[in-house]
């Protein structure tokens, strides 16, 4: 049994909850809020018997082993910090941290304290998502990647009435890119790694984050035939929270391509091969997808693993070195970076 308390009461932190109860190993003893008043409404909706609100006393619970941090990104890296300081396993929300240099921050404490720390970024541990990755050997030589993520932001009729939203508002690490175009990010740079060029579009809004946007990025790769001239692999990633989309990613090679539905779900997966044959991939999913991160995370506890081999730190980095060139493109600079 390990012994959680939860910092930030948002939507995505009762999810997270109602995913983590499938797990008989987690065990919710404690949650962090600013506003007593917010936190004892929170606990109250999840019968949490501690209630926080100075992370200096959560820090040092004695009743808390591992802390789940889902609070504004801009928070990520301080709060994360201070809990591995205190011998806390820390599960950080996606993106685990506005920069790489918080990345770096955050990972030394994890080493430093021996305590388990691993980004809370779903889609790696997808049934789905892994059959994309086993069966891509299938294509061949790979040439294209596309997939997209657009979903309108419930808080967007808001914003265009004057009010400054977390979603929308730079002080905390907001944007299309950061929310919601890491999804497709992460497998592109789960299946190639760091790219060779980045190139980057975006409708950046008045209060400096982007609404929307489109990132290219260019992998130089040699063909086993020395004939061959050099070919490029090019991923292609749309996102945006203004508008709704359809959601489906697509990776081809020279023996056919893959498709699957939605970027952050992974509901369904088909290889279709140049014969024309098409092959439905598709595995069954927890209908709560961040039952399986947890698990993972759980199970990093329980073997004294302060990293994941699935989920590990330097693909957090790399995805986040990507971020930081896109926004440098994009002139979209948080208070964090300075």
């Amino acid at each position: 049994m390990i012994n959680f308390a939860v910092i930030g009461t948002s939507k995505i932190t009762d999810i997270f909850i109602e995913a983590a109860k499938q797990d008989a190993r987690f065990n919710l003893v404690g949650v962090y809020s600013r506003q007593n008043k917010t936190a004892q409404d929170f606990a109250n909706k999840h019968n949490i018997e501690h209630c926080f609100t100075d992370l200096s006393l959560l820090a040092e619970s004695s009743i808390v082993d591992a802390v789940y941090i889902a609070s504004p990104n801009s928070f990520h890296a301080q709060q994360s910090i201070k809990m591995l300081n205190a011998s806390k396993h820390v599960l950080c929300e996606k993106p685990v941290a506005i920069n790489c240099q918080e990345l770096a921050q955050m990972t030394t404490a994890a080493k430093n304290n021996n305590v388990t720390f691993m980004e809370a970024m779903l889609v790696p541990f997808l049934p789905n998502y892994q059959q994309i990755k086993k069966h891509s050997k299938a294509l061949g030589q790979i040439t294209k990647y596309s997939a997209s993520f657009c979903q309108l932001s419930s808080r967007y009729p808001a914003y265009i009435q004057g009010d400054n939203p977390n979603t929308f508002n730079l002080n905390f690490g907001n944007g299309s890119l950061m929310d919601i175009g890491i999804y497709p990010l992460y497998l592109a740079m789960d299946l190639f790694g760091l790219p060779d060029n980045i190139s980057s579009q975006c409708y950046k809004l008045p209060s400096g984050v982007d609404g929307y946007g489109n990132v290219l990025l260019t992998y130089l790769t040699q063909q086993q035939s020395q004939q061959k001239a050099p070919q490029q692999i090019q991923a292609h990633i749309s996102y945006s929270k203004l508008s709704h989309g359809a959601n489906v990613g697509e990776l081809q090679g020279e023996n056919g391509y893959l498709t699957w539905q939605h970027s952050s779900l992974f509901n369904e997966v088909k290889l279709h091969l140049n014969d024309g044959s098409c092959q439905n991939l598709t595995l069954a999913q927890s209908e709560n997808r961040m039952t399986y991160e947890l698990s993972h995370f759980i199970d990093l506890i329980e073997n004294g693993e302060i990293e994941s081999k699935v989920n590990c730190w330097q693909l957090s980095q790399q995805v986040l070195s990507v971020i930081e060139q896109v926004r440098k493109q994009q002139q979209i600079i948080y208070p964090g970076d300075k």
